[in-house]
């Protein structure tokens, strides 16, 4: 069974919570003393009704308010489908968390009040969504029950989102009119929607086409751990344990280390048993963790990327002298980088800051070389001149690394294309990188 990963993002009070609730509830995913717990603090309700947006917001802030202020997870499933959800706060202030969510979505639900149609942080949502290139958006109108279910307006709301849809180059776009509160066109098909023969939001969901088959493609292996037991009886092992994030890796193969360009041959590949005991395979493919064994008594550290030779740009003395980005399927190993930032700190990122850059298991120092502009996420205007960059500012900044960074376009390769800027003094998250 295939897992999809979807996000929910929206205005504040479009109905993202409820609309995750409505979905846990009417897909019989919630656990008894879950539904208890929900029916006795809804009591506290005007209206009596079942809160199921209390199954979301887990924060007794976000519950005092009524608004979602992290993203909250979510799991269930169906004889179809598991799911993982993420509900994205609505606040402009929040927009870090969005990206946070989105990062590792295959698909967004952007919610849009039917009374309200079409405002900021739709657009803003819907950017967040083009810039993470996720393949597919469904757009869910939702509070239908407000406007009569009325087709004219839905009408009004697809119309005027699909000219959103062709700016910005998303390419897989859906709308489905719902209302989250009553249950309509969320599990069943509703009566009240007649005039809508597509098919509810759960049923889109089990269907939909997500491309959850790895990248088989591109060979990818990060070095997480270099096990040298250095015992008597392991006394010449020396495996580089990681997981394989995309392509496959077969005994004998040819491979190249980078970011320096040693060259050796496979050994052995091994992977866990039932009984967690190494054992070895012929070959292994994305994603699994492996152990992989070379021919050669190389210097292998930590964070080093083991690519197929075929895959290898051409370095000589650790310099590339077959640009990385002019060949395809081969990935880039620079100093000088280019991203487009997410800045999620209250501190101002400056020009001239410096900052640990950590794609997975490798972190290098960085310093910002220069804000290149600014995004507004409203307009898609870019600012130019920036030197500096505020919380939830999206921007694209030039960095230069102190060693070189093995990486794939984001665009090209989302497995390989992000990295996040980290505080040196807090080892906090600062930054989210789309490398570019």
């Amino acid at each position: 069974m295939d897992i999809l990963r979807f996000i929910t993002a929206g205005s504040v009070d479009d109905g993202k919570s409820t609309l995750i609730g409505r979905l846990l509830y009417d897909s019989k995913s919630i656990l008894q003393d879950q539904l208890e717990a929900i029916e006795s603090q809804s009591r506290s309700k005007a209206d009596g009704e079942l809160d199921l947006a209390l199954l979301t917001d887990g924060l007794r802030a976000e519950r005092e308010q009524g608004i979602t202020i992290d993203v909250a997870y979510k799991y269930f499933s169906t004889p179809r489908r598991k799911f993982i959800i993420a509900d994205a706060p609505g606040h402009i202030q929040y927009t870090r968390n969005m990206v946070t969510g989105a990062s590792n979505s295959d698909l967004a639900v952007i919610l849009v009040d039917a009374r309200n149609g079409i405002i900021e942080q739709t657009r803003r949502h819907s950017i967040i969504a083009s810039l993470l290139a996720l393949p597919h958006v469904v757009v869910a109108v939702n509070k239908m029950d407000l406007v009569d279910f009325s087709e004219a307006r839905f009408d009004e709301i697809v119309a005027e989102y699909r000219t959103i849809a062709e700016t910005l180059g998303l390419k897989d776009v859906h709308y489905i009119p719902i209302s989250a509160l009553g249950g309509d066109n969320i599990v069943e098909r509703s009566p009240n929607l007649a005039w809508y023969k597509g098919a509810p939001l759960l049923e889109f969901l089990e269907n939909v086409e997500v491309q959850n088959d790895p990248d088989l493609t591109h060979s990818r292996f990060q070095v997480q751990y270099v096990i040298r037991p250095q015992t008597e009886d392991l006394h010449d092992y020396r495996g580089y344990a990681g997981m394989i994030s995309s392509g496959s890796y077969r005994k004998g193969d040819a491979v190249t280390v980078l970011p320096y360009g040693v060259q050796s041959r496979i050994k052995a590949i091994e992977v866990a048993g039932t009984d967690a005991v190494p054992h070895e395979v012929e070959e292994a493919h994305a994603p699994k963790n492996i152990i992989l064994h070379l021919e050669d008594d190389v210097d292998v550290s930590r964070g080093d990327t083991i690519v197929s030779s075929n895959d290898a740009p051409v370095i000589e003395e650790a310099h590339i002298v077959q640009e990385a980005h002019m060949v395809q399927d081969v990935p880039m190993v620079q100093q000088e980088i280019e991203t487009l930032l997410c800045w999620m700190d209250a501190k101002p990122l400056t020009v001239g800051s410096k900052y640990l850059l950590q794609h997975k298991s490798r972190t290098v120092r960085a310093v910002v070389r220069s804000i290149d502009y600014k995004l507004d996420v409203n307009t898609l205007e870019r600012t130019e001149n920036i030197t500096s960059l505020g919380l939830n500012d999206i921007a694209k900044v030039s960095l230069k690394t102190a060693s070189p960074l093995v990486f794939d376009r984001y665009a090209d390769l989302r497995s390989s294309g992000g990295a996040i800027l980290v505080d040196e003094t807090s080892y906090g998250t600062v930054g989210a990188c789309m490398l570019q």
